[in-house]
């Protein structure tokens, strides 16, 4: 693959971003996406400033960027917020990724079991009228009507989300099917702090990142200080 290092992504740092920033400098790509969890404790591009304008940074939420109020401004409302991939495609030097953050809880819609809401406004109409705003500890699920709206209208080469697909032991059917609907040939993925390369059965190459952990679109490990991992 010609240009492998042009797109890297980033496995759950949970704060420390050091192996990000590294690779940044050592491979100089076009972009990266960072795939969830970051547990910030001030705005995501305070810990990124020495690599903004150096290349694109692109980000997908997993589940520890909804634990407590601030870290979930401090990634929603940063200065980098216009640059969140879910639900959405990006085109980087020709090749279209896709985004999904968030992870699947029954009390929302877990793969297998009927959809507890049709939608956040049904959630919102189901509950107490002075209740206006979903909950963090629900909000950051994945919700079936935006699954099923991404499986309808977007298209893309590559699918990057904090649930893994089948390819690992605690990964969804449903994250298959949605690569393989979109028409994304890879899937990078991050949540379980696992660096694995695999093949789903319908030919869609699958890696896992570890923990801190930074790949090139070969799935390939280039994560500089392995004593982190």
């Amino acid at each position: 693959m010609s240009d492998k290092n042009n797109i890297l992504f980033c496995g759950d740092p949970h704060r420390p971003f050091h192996n990000i920033i590294s690779a940044v400098f050592k491979y100089r790509p076009e972009a990266i996406v960072l795939l969830g969890d970051y547990n910030l404790e001030a705005p995501l591009e305070q810990y990124l400033s020495s690599i903004i304008g150096l290349c694109k940074i692109y980000w997908i939420a997993g589940n520890h960027d909804f634990d407590s109020p601030s870290e979930y401004e401090h990634l929603f409302f940063s200065a980098l917020s216009y640059n969140n991939l879910h639900l959405k495609v990006v085109e980087i030097a020709g090749i279209r990724i896709a985004g999904l953050g968030g992870i699947f809880l029954s009390r929302n819609w877990k793969p297998g079991d009927i959809p507890k809401w049709e939608s956040r406004l049904h959630w919102l109409k189901c509950n107490p009228s002075n209740v206006k705003r979903i909950p963090l500890h629900i909000d950051h699920s994945v919700w079936h009507h935006d699954f099923m709206n991404m499986k309808s209208q977007i298209k893309a080469d590559i699918l990057v989300s904090h649930e893994a697909p089948s390819s690992h032991h605690y990964g969804y059917n449903v994250i298959d099917e949605l690569a393989n609907v979109i028409g994304a040939k890879s899937i990078f993925h991050g949540h379980h702090h696992c660096y694995y390369n695999s093949t789903l059965s319908n030919g869609v190459h699958v890696t896992g990142t570890a923990i801190a952990g930074v790949v090139n679109l070969a799935g390939e490990d280039l994560t500089l200080d392995q004593n982190y991992l």
